[in-house]
């Protein structure tokens, strides 16, 4: 909305290639709002009107554009001009940037940057996608522990412009492993001829470079930090990740989640920057997979159903009581999941879970069961009443076990327990649904 108020004057900017006005247009809004007016211009007015602006500001915005944007502006800027923004550009971001771009094109912009950027950018691109080291920044501020805290203040006044964040001033010895920590609150209260290792903290919660970023981002949110060290198998620090990098990870992750529940593997990038061709990719899939085990659904019932007259009264009930499983088995995949997401399950925790989703399978079982019979008498005799009565108690019963054991079996397995999605579950109630519903039915109508 803001971006659609401030366009016109920014086009009017444009128009009289008033160098100054831009800058000054770039200096007044939050690099976010920036990217946000500039996304609605070409590729080529873009680079003009970053043009008027440093490069430290360029990069800044830079960072702020959608991965699908940055893309159609990095094919449009000579390599000189992108190989400078992107040695301006934080570790972090750049990375990320390099990450989605041609390698030939990568190779081609490195030999153009700093050797110790160009070192730094090669050992940030070494690690894996999803580990803490390709989310981690190496812009962290660090002082000995044998410096007075005035020694300390100004060393920091010195490292401040180049670091993401000064909060947390990590204490590293000669081999620069990490020994400690201090806050930038505790260095200003602190008397100015005081050590460093007379305040540091010593108990320093790290994570280490090849851990999962879900597993960072967990931490990160359960403890508060602003930021956490990362270290490397000798304890030495080689980077740190801040709370803007695990926002990023906890909306990619949530992201990733509410698709594998619709059914459809994760975009990896928005919706409308996808292309129509695989978005049906993505989709067609998993429909391909739920009409397969349909027809599983419809094999059961050729199979086990009784003879056409005996079952057209059945028939009607039949998406009453597929519905009764289906909804509860969904209901319990989706807090199995969120809890297993959101929180470190012990062996103990998943018995716990275990049994509280047995006990409330069988109390909401009952409760539907009596739903159930008081229904179908409006509509057949009490034994047929029965029949549909008994089968939603069993449905609901093993689809809430489905629910609650399938995401569990995949994280044992390592794998993304969101995969056992909604429409999954309810497909996998429906196979044995109707098996159990019409065997309820031989089994209960063949003795009245």
């Amino acid at each position: 909305m803001l971006g659609q108020l401030l366009l016109p004057e920014l086009r009017e900017l444009i128009q009289l290639n008033d160098s100054a006005g831009l800058r000054e247009f770039l200096n007044a809004l939050h690099p976010a709002t920036c990217a946000e007016v500039l996304d609605q211009v070409s590729p080529a007015e873009n680079w003009s009107v970053l043009a008027s602006a440093p490069f430290e500001k360029q990069a800044e915005i830079f960072g702020y554009f959608e991965p699908a944007r940055q893309m159609r502006l990095v094919e449009s800027v000579e390599r000189p001009h992108l190989s400078k923004l992107i040695e301006t550009m934080a570790p972090d971001d750049r990375v990320d940037l390099l990450k989605e771009m041609d390698p030939e094109h990568v190779e081609a912009l490195l030999p153009l940057m700093a050797q110790a950027e160009r070192n730094d950018i090669r050992r940030l691109l070494s690690f894996p996608d999803g580990s803490a080291g390709s989310i981690m920044t190496t812009d962290y501020a660090s002082l000995s522990e044998h410096i007075t805290v005035a020694e300390a203040l100004d060393q920091l006044r010195r490292q401040a412009p180049d670091r993401e964040t000064i909060y947390y001033i990590y204490i590293l010895d000669d081999d620069r492993k990490l020994d400690g920590f201090v806050t930038l609150r505790t260095l200003i209260l602190a008397r100015p001829n005081a050590k460093l290792d007379e305040i540091m903290e010593r108990d320093v919660f790290a994570v280490r470079v090849d851990d999962d970023q879900e597993k960072v981002a967990q931490v990160m949110a359960k403890y508060d930090f602003l930021a956490i060290p990362v270290t490397d198998n000798q304890n030495r620090l080689v980077g740190i990740i801040t709370h803007d990098d695990v926002i990023d990870v906890l909306q990619e992750e949530a992201t990733e989640d509410v698709y594998r529940a619709g059914a459809m593997s994760p975009l990896e990038d928005s919706y409308l920057a996808t292309p129509v061709r695989q978005i049906l990719w993505k989709r067609g899939v998993w429909l391909v997979g739920l009409l397969a085990t349909g027809f599983l659904s419809a094999t059961a019932l050729k199979h086990f159903r009784p003879n056409a007259t005996e079952a057209e009264w059945a028939v009607a009930f039949l998406p009453l009581v597929l519905a009764s499983g289906g909804n509860s088995g969904s209901q319990s995949a989706t807090l199995v999941i969120r809890a297993l997401t959101i929180e470190s399950l012990s062996r103990a925790d998943c018995l716990r879970l275990l049994g509280r989703e047995l006990l409330m399978a069988t109390i909401l079982g009952l409760t539907l069961m009596l739903e159930a019979f008081l229904l179908a008498m409006f509509l057949e005799t009490p034994s047929k009443a029965m029949v549909v009565a008994m089968t939603v108690f069993m449905l609901v019963w093993m689809g809430s076990m489905a629910g609650t054991l399938l995401p569990l079996a995949f994280k044992k397995l390592g794998m993304d327990p969101a995969m056992m999605s909604n429409p999954l579950i309810a497909a996998l109630v429906d196979i044995t649904g109707g098996v159990i519903y019409y065997s309820v039915a031989r089994m209960v109508l063949s003795q009245t």
